[in-house]
């Protein structure tokens, strides 16, 4: 029989103990084991701030990087044919590059050594140079010119700092430099001061040129066999922006010593640009920087624990700007460019044209918005008070004139949109008398009154009939020496209509500085009659080329525009390199016209040129081309540059108009201001026009021509002789 247990609380105190003690060893182990890994680790560090501390501080010393940017030339600038507009020229350099360690008294040494093998242009040197450069050399001297009780009460002002401290004592002595201890300075002193102030200027580590204008073979041989003397002096190979054209839009570049415009510093800098780059200043060099600036070279100087370079590596070789080829045809503009300042000097030498000075052409693609040619002249006086003509061609989009009749096709555009008339309406030619003013009329019709209809007023270019209909868009009656209610709405809405052409607002074109022109600001009567034949508000060159482009091409408002291509940078500058982007037409608008109301005003347009009655004929009437246009004379009171002039009754020229008439491929405009001060002038408006069309189809006919015969050399290649003997 089995006995039972006599103690079992005895048994249960057992199992606790053995669990306790199971778990105080194992607690006892993890302990150990983290004294254990905290040695280790101390151990570790102790050995690596101990024992290799060193070896470390030196590895970090030498291995600092600093990365500087090197500047790279400019991107090209080409005609449509490829032709090099504006080009980069190499040319000599002597480089300084300041390290973060530079003391001014070393560079002072280097800069001494550097004037007996150079000649510097001294008299650009900045008044603020040559006092700190006398401070320098006398600087005991300097200092004494601010006393004691002056420097200790500068010392007292707790709100500045110690260096804006110095900087206030620094300012004292400079205004009390005497001119007689600047002009004390000898020939080799300014020397050195002129290298000294560009090595101050540097930033540290990136190359800041010393001299690159003019810098002979000898210099540049001189300085390169010297450079173990002169720390961190280098001889390098510069560039400067060469034009092959005088055309204003091309625009200009900044130089080093100018550098980032103060008005856009922000803007570069934060870019990565340098304040020193060269940077575009004016029109395409400025609208296209970005492009034409190119990539920079990255190099990373590797420093000691002094500054010191110790190794150079490119980590980036950099590359050129894209180049960029433009729409303008070079040898059409040089064309065109002579043919204008012929007829401007031509007509400049008749009488009562004591206020021309000025003349312009544009022509463009109706139908892509390219510009072709983009002709200003103007007649100036150089400084010994001969005559000169200089190019203008940024007037054609910055200055705005009053346009006169080849407003008109636009007048009657508007009339039809607005429901005022419709085409084939016929109205009474006749003179408009309104109450207090003298009457208008057509310059055919004084006295008379001649039916007719809106194809015969444009052939004719009557006054008449397009003040007929601006009074049916202003919803009025005409009664003889009575007046007319017009309101500003109805100058709104007839400036409306015209901007939908293009009048009057900003035309799109890539270049910077575009005007619109001037509204006038009177809402009376007979100013609404003036401003529907052009003798009211002001339009530029431009304007009226993208005008008649958009009558040309049916209806669409097209962006004019210079650029045609980005390309990669070409290798030698005679082939171009691929293409990376090609401009598209861009349409901004299409007027509120029908096709056939869009054509019923081209047939006027023709008939201005070809019509028996065409107020053009004379000019285009045995034209081997079919065209068509408009003429303009405006009636002008002057407020050009000669103020003393101010007020002078005057007429300026214009024209207008598109070739061939039934597919348009070039639009031009013809603005010449201020041609006479009397009635008597010759139309040297239609005589620019009839030639300037002449000019581009001469030309169209002759790169065929070459074409053709490039493709039959192609043809008629012979084919390799050896393998014809096998």
């Amino acid at each position: 029989m089995r006995q039972k247990n006599k103690n079992p609380k005895k048994r249960s105190t057992n199992v606790k103990a053995k669990q306790r003690a199971s778990l105080s060893f194992r607690m006892n182990v993890l302990f150990f084991s983290i004294f254990i890994l905290f040695s280790i680790l101390i151990l570790r560090l102790g050995y690596m701030q101990i024992v290799k501390g060193e070896d470390y501080v030196r590895t970090l010393e030498k291995t600092e990087e600093v990365t500087v940017n090197t500047s790279v030339p400019r991107g090209r600038i080409y005609d449509r044919e490829g032709r090099v507009l504006v080009d980069n020229k190499p040319k000599n350099a002597i480089t300084y590059t300041k390290l973060q360690t530079t003391t001014s008294d070393e560079m002072l040494k280097t800069a001494k050594k550097l004037a007996t093998l150079i000649k510097m242009d001294t008299s650009k040197i900045a008044l603020r140079d040559k006092q700190d450069f006398w401070i320098k050399l006398h600087k005991e001297e300097a200092y004494e010119k601010v006393s004691k009780q002056e420097q200790k009460a500068i010392n007292k002002d707790e709100k500045l700092t110690s260096s804006e401290k110095q900087a206030k004592i620094d300012d004292l002595v400079r205004k009390r430099i005497t001119n007689a201890e600047l002009k004390s300075f000898s020939k080799s002193d300014l020397q050195v001061l002129a290298i000294y102030s560009k090595m101050v200027a540097g930033y540290n580590l990136s190359p800041q040129i010393i001299k690159s204008d003019d810098v002979s073979d000898k210099e540049f041989a001189i300085v390169s066999e010297h450079l173990n003397e002169l720390p961190n002096v280098n001889t390098a190979t510069d560039w400067k922006r060469v034009k092959n054209s005088d055309l204003s839009i091309l625009g200009s570049t900044t130089t080093p010593s100018e550098g980032i415009p103060k008005d856009k510093l922000e803007y570069y800098l934060a870019r990565d640009y340098s304040r020193n780059d060269r940077v575009g200043k004016s029109y395409i060099e400025k609208e296209y920087e970005e492009l034409l600036q190119g990539q920079k070279a990255v190099v990373k100087n590797e420093t000691n624990g002094k500054g010191q370079v110790v190794e150079t590596k490119t980590t980036f070789p950099g590359s050129p700007g894209k180049d960029l080829v433009l729409t303008v045809d070079s040898q059409l503009q040089e064309k065109l460019e002579k043919l204008v300042e012929e007829q401007l000097l031509s007509a400049k030498a008749t009488g009562a044209s004591s206020l021309l000075d000025r003349a312009f052409l544009v022509m463009m693609n109706p139908n892509t918005g390219e510009i072709l040619s983009m002709v200003g002249k103007k007649i100036d006086t150089d400084e010994n008070g001969k005559t000169e003509v200089n190019d203008y061609a940024i007037g054609t989009f910055t200055s705005a004139y009053e346009v006169g009749s080849v407003i008109k096709p636009a007048t009657l555009l508007t009339g039809y949109a607005l429901n005022a008339i419709t085409p084939n309406t016929v109205l009474i030619d006749k003179p408009i008398k309104i109450a207090g003013t003298a009457p208008k009329s057509s310059i055919f019709n004084r006295s008379g009154a001649i039916p007719m209809n809106d194809l015969t007023a444009l052939e004719r270019s009557s006054n008449s009939y397009m003040f007929q209909v601006a009074m049916k868009i202003a919803g009025v009656t005409y009664v003889p020496n009575g007046g007319l209610r017009v309101t500003a709405n109805d100058f709104t809405k007839i400036r409306n209509s015209y901007a939908q052409f293009g009048l009057g607002v900003d035309t799109g074109i890539d270049l910077p500085g575009e005007f619109d022109g001037f509204k006038g600001q009177e809402t009376i009567s007979g100013k609404l009659l003036d401003l529907v034949i052009g003798q009211y508000d002001t339009f530029t060159p431009l304007q009226l080329a993208q005008y008649v482009s958009t009558v040309a091409n049916g209806g669409k408002r097209i962006q004019p525009h210079l650029a045609k291509e980005i390309r990669e940078p070409s290798a030698d500058g005679k082939n171009l390199g691929p293409i990376v982007e090609e401009f598209q037409p861009n349409v901004l608008n299409v007027i509120r016209n029908s096709p056939y109301e869009i054509n019923h005003v081209k047939e006027g347009m023709h008939r201005v040129y070809f019509g028996s009655q065409g107020s053009a004929k004379s000019y285009f009437g045995d034209a081997k081309f079919d065209a068509a246009g408009k003429t303009g004379t405006a009636q002008v009171v002057y407020y050009g540059p000669k103020r003393a002039a101010y007020g002078t009754q005057t007429l300026s020229v214009t024209h207008i108009g598109f070739a061939p008439y039934n597919n348009p491929e070039i639009a031009y405009a013809v603005v010449v201001p201020w041609i006479t001060t009397n009635e008597s002038y010759t139309a040297i408006n239609n005589i620019i026009a009839r030639k300037a069309v002449e000019t581009y189809f001469s030309l169209q006919k002759d790169h065929m021509q070459k074409q053709k015969q490039s493709t039959k050399e192609k043809i008629t290649k012979p084919k390799n002789t050896e393998s014809e003997n096998e």
